[in-house]
């Protein structure tokens, strides 16, 4: 067991925090799930004299734009002084945006509370773990943040190529290589085409309805 766990952490709670970004990662990702739970065995190999799993928050992203019930739960019970150690697969699943991580990182060290992942166990009153502590977050918040930002270079590629619709409009069909065509009817070209005719003419879509 880590030197840095002590009996006074041991005397209090093992909260273990588990939470998945969308309900699809819920339903897809049940390794990583499973992994979380099992931190709970963890805590009682150590010994705490109690362990406490938080789960309301599967489904919800720790961006700091959604509310989360667990997450709450979890600083109640740290400032409370019922926390020996605060245990996470990583420091992502706690929060990706700093304002809610460097607020758990402070009431950890105000209570003597542990912080525990994969990588090692942090102690926030101690300069060096508060330095580590204080990296995770930022990488955590910077992993996000570029992955909204390749999220949005490609949804952009897909609207410049076409692809970003998931119906195409009436009149109209997705090829093969994922274009989109009008319908083979020569009825129904000529229909759309007058259409546009249509609105050049007029300047209005109200008009030409």
């Amino acid at each position: 067991m880590n030197d840095k766990i002590r009996p006074t952490h041991l005397e209090r709670a093992a909260y273990i925090y588990v939470r998945q970004s969308t309900m699809h990662q819920v339903r897809e990702h049940q390794e990583s799930l499973r992994l979380q739970y099992e931190l709970r065995e963890q805590a009682q190999r150590w010994k705490f004299r109690d362990v406490v799993v938080i789960d309301e928050d599967l489904g919800r992203s720790g961006a700091g734009t959604a509310d989360r019930p667990g997450f709450g739960k979890l600083l109640a019970a740290v400032c409370d002084g019922r926390v020996g150690a605060v245990m996470a697969v990583e420091a992502s699943r706690l929060a990706r945006n700093n304002r809610d991580w460097h607020h758990l990182v402070d009431l950890c060290a105000l209570t003597d509370t542990l912080v525990i992942d994969h990588d090692g166990v942090y102690d926030p009153r101690l300069l060096n773990d508060r330095l580590l502590l204080g990296l995770k977050g930022s990488m955590a918040e910077f992993e996000l943040g570029l992955i909204r930002q390749r999220g949005h270079e490609a949804l952009r590629g897909m609207i410049a190529r076409g692809e970003a619709l998931w119906e195409v409009a009436v009149g109209y069909v997705r090829t093969r290589d994922n274009r989109i065509e009008m319908v083979a009817d020569r009825q129904v070209q000529e229909a759309i085409r007058g259409v546009f005719a249509k609105f050049r003419e007029l300047g209005s879509a109200r008009q030409v309805l």
